[in-house]
Formats: C-alpha cells, structure tokens, sequence
C-alpha cells in the first residue's frame, strides 16, 4: 500500500495568479527543511485570470502541486469541500492564496494535531492588517459564532487551519459553510479543537475576495442552519412539534379566559376583543408547527442515508 503523506496543503483560490509561484515556493521550502512529505492541492475556483495557466507551469517544476479547476465560480466552501476528497495526507492544512498565511506556521500546526492530539486547530490573527470595513462584520461574526456553537475560539474566519484526516473525509462544506468547519466538526463529534496564533501579513497581490456585510448576513444563516441541523437534523419534531404545543397552549388558555368569562362572569362581545383573534390565530399556528414536526419526522424516518452515523472504531 502507498504510505501516506505527512500532509497535503489545501489552497482554494480565485484570481490569485501574482501569488502562486512565491506561494508554492515557500511552502516547498518549510517542508524540505522539516524533512516532510507533501503534496499542495490548489483548486482553481473558476479564475478569470492566468492562475490555471500558472498552476500547470507550477507542477511541471514540482510534483507535489496538483490542481483541480473549477468551470465556473462556486465559492470557498466548494473549494475546500473538493480539496478535502483528494487530500492523501495524514495532517491537511489549509490556507489562502493571497500570502496573508504564512507557512512558516505548518510545522507548529502539524505538531499540535500529531503530538497532542487535536482533531482540529485554528489559526488566530491577533493582529491584523485588514480594512476595518472586514475586521469589524468579522469580530460580530466571531462574536455571534462563539455564542451560538460553545466553542471558544477567537478567530472561526482564520484560512490557516489544520486538521487531522478523518475529520476532512467525515465533513461536507457548502454555501458559506466554510467559516462554519469548527462547529461542523463539533457536530460530527470531532471536539478537541484547540486555536494557535499565527501571522498575518498584509496583502503583497491583488484585492480582497471579502463580501462585506452581505457575507456576514449569509454566514449567519448557514450558522442557524448548522445549529438547527446539528440538534434537530434527526429528531425534527423535538422541535416543532414543542413549539406546536407551546404555541397552542397559549391559544387555549386566551379562548378558556373567554370562555369562563361568558359562562360564569357576564361577558359579552369576545368577537369584538383583538384578544380573541389572537388566541385563534395561536391555535392554528400551534397546529401547523405540530404538523409541520409530524411531516418532518415522517421525511427523516423514511429519508435515504437517515441511519448514516460516524463510526470511529469497530472491533
């Protein structure tokens, strides 16, 4: 059988021609230096420049460098997820195309999951070089993010990660899930993840990727939906069907008020009263989410892969 690599560097790039040769350069030189195997995975996602073209020269001068291109532009996450399947490596670094990573960081990375154990560690910029028109839909993202997952990490947004294998092959990133690979790996029960501050270097080529506050709005709805998935993926009527009833019981007591208030105190003209819109409208909104967590589970129970569970070990 082929050994397997020490590690395979993800690199997920859109028009990053400039920075490709002094990028492959520098990480072929932190590997020779530690004596590492490697192969760097470039996944080309669907550049209007010359970065194919440079990628192709690249690896006929070093044949660690394997690339995959994307036809058209699909985003980060969809870089990632295709680099994660063809990464032969037991540790996988990822990092960005622009040399605001540094490699020189790998060999700590790599020690940290090798020696002590982590299944995930995240680069943290303490200190960056970045417009504040990022850094600050950055610091609310990373702020919303620790809240909602419990994971205690400064900087989820960080493109220096390292990972142990299994953790890459059990994920599946899409959308703008990419900021999001923490708490995907939590959910997949990889939860040793630790963080480690690394370099951030202004950028040398180009322009910033970074979508603004538009990105920030569409990170955190794929944040809501990792976190519904997470808790209520298998089990949807634990979630609807709770509220359903939350939401009806309210109804019911609004109409039982109306109720013993015709029958034993003389009230009249309920019709009339908003109130007693409200405690109809309840009930029927309490209805449909009960229906709404019935359909869902009847969906999961009968739903290809539902019995499809991460096994770590078999004996």
């Amino acid at each position: 059988m082929e050994k397997p690599l020490d590690i395979s560097v993800v690199v997920p790039l859109f028009n990053e021609d400039e920075s490709l040769p002094e990028l492959t350069a520098w990480i072929a030189r932190v590997m020779e230096e530690h004596d590492f195997s490697y192969e760097i995975v470039m996944v080309d996602d669907g550049s209007k420049d010359k970065s194919w073209a440079v990628i192709e020269d690249l690896q006929t001068k070093n044949s660690n460098i394997r690339g995959i291109k994307f036809r058209r532009n699909y985003g980060k996450s969809a870089g990632l997820n295709e680099g994660f399947k063809a990464t032969k490596g037991k540790v996988v670094i990822t990092m960005d195309a622009d040399l605001q990573d540094s490699p020189d960081e790998i060999p700590e990375l790599y020690r940290m999951i090798v020696m002590e154990g982590y299944d995930l560690v995240s680069g943290w910029k303490a200190k960056r070089y970045d417009p504040i028109s990022k850094t600050l839909p950055t610091k609310l993202f990373n702020w919303a993010t620790r809240t909602m997952s419990g994971i205690h990490l400064n900087d989820f947004n960080c493109g220096l990660k390292a990972y142990r294998s299994e953790v890459v092959k059990s994920i599946e990133v899409y959308g703008e899930m990419h900021r999001y690979i923490p708490v995907i790996a939590k959910a997949a029960g990889f939860e040793k993840i630790g963080e480690k501050v690394v370099q951030h270097q202004a950028r040398k080529y180009g322009t910033t990727k970074f979508g603004g506050w538009n990105r920030f709005v569409n990170g955190l709805l794929d944040l809501l939906s990792i976190y519904f998935m997470s808790r209520f993926g298998k089990r949807p009527m634990h979630f609807f069907g709770l509220l359903g009833i939350f939401v009806f019981f309210i109804g019911f007591l609004i109409l039982f008020y109306f109720f013993i208030d015709k029958l034993f105190l003389g009230g009249y003209g309920a019709a009339e009263r908003p109130l007693f819109f409200l405690g109809i409208v309840t009930i029927i909104l309490g209805t449909q989410f009960f229906l709404a967590g019935f359909l869902g589970e009847l969906i999961t129970r009968n739903a290809e892969g539902r019995n499809d569970y991460l096994i770590e070990k078999e004996i």
